[in-house]
């Protein structure tokens, strides 16, 4: 996809795409945070999310002053470091406000909605902002539902509804595999979920075809 990549502040960076029309899709967005530890008292270190129409954005946080925990482990899984995030990461604050300005209204996803979904909760809360201002929902959700309304819109009898969803699902899935495992870093593990996400849309878009017939 064209567009122009632009900083917007200190730790993040936003992707100004080339424009998408891109009609009679919901309005979601897939989201993915990195974490200091995955312990009791790990804390989100970095979160991206893309839309549908390729927008995106990626922030560092700046560890909250009461954030003190950190794995070496962890670290050496994603790559930054906690003095990076000192000196690049945008506050708390300031993330927190971001995510609700621009993601209100969408529906969330994440792979890993118990882990993503304390990470955002934690980051919320310490802004002083609902810890439920926003949620995360599965991405398998975002799959499901996907596959369920393009069978619908086709006229898929719906006998044939479950075997088609399985096909569909199963194909996205080898796809995943074949990937290999993630990134580790947010905007890359965002934008994945968001390329499958359309991919699963034309696999079913094809499967509606030929059940339909």
């Amino acid at each position: 996809m064209s567009g122009k990549v632009r900083s917007i502040s200190n730790g993040a960076t936003a992707f100004a795409p080339a424009p998408v029309h891109m009609p009679d899709l919901p309005n979601i967005a897939f989201l993915d945070f990195e974490a200091s530890s995955l312990g009791k008292q790990g804390y989100p270190i970095e979160v991206a999310w893309v839309l549908i129409d390729g927008q995106e954005e990626s922030h560092l946080i700046r560890p909250d002053p009461s954030w003190n925990d950190w794995d070496d482990e962890a670290e050496r899984i994603h790559g930054i470091s906690r003095n990076r995030l000192v000196v690049e990461g945008r506050m708390v604050d300031d993330v927190a406000q971001r995510m609700m300005d621009a993601l209100s209204g969408h529906t969330l996803y994440a792979t890993a909605p118990s882990w993503d979904g304390k990470w955002l909760s934690k980051l919320l809360r310490a802004a002083g902002l609902p810890r439920h201002a926003l949620r995360i929902e599965d991405t398998e959700l975002a799959h499901q539902r996907a596959v369920q309304e393009i069978l619908l819109a086709a006229k898929v009898p719906e006998p044939l509804h479950d075997s088609a969803m399985r096909e569909i699902l199963a194909q996205v899935q080898r796809i995943d595999a074949e990937l290999g495992a993630p990134e580790h870093r947010a905007l890359a593990d965002a934008r994945r979920e968001r390329d499958l996400w359309l991919d699963l849309r034309q696999r079913a878009t094809e499967v509606a075809a030929r059940s339909g017939q």
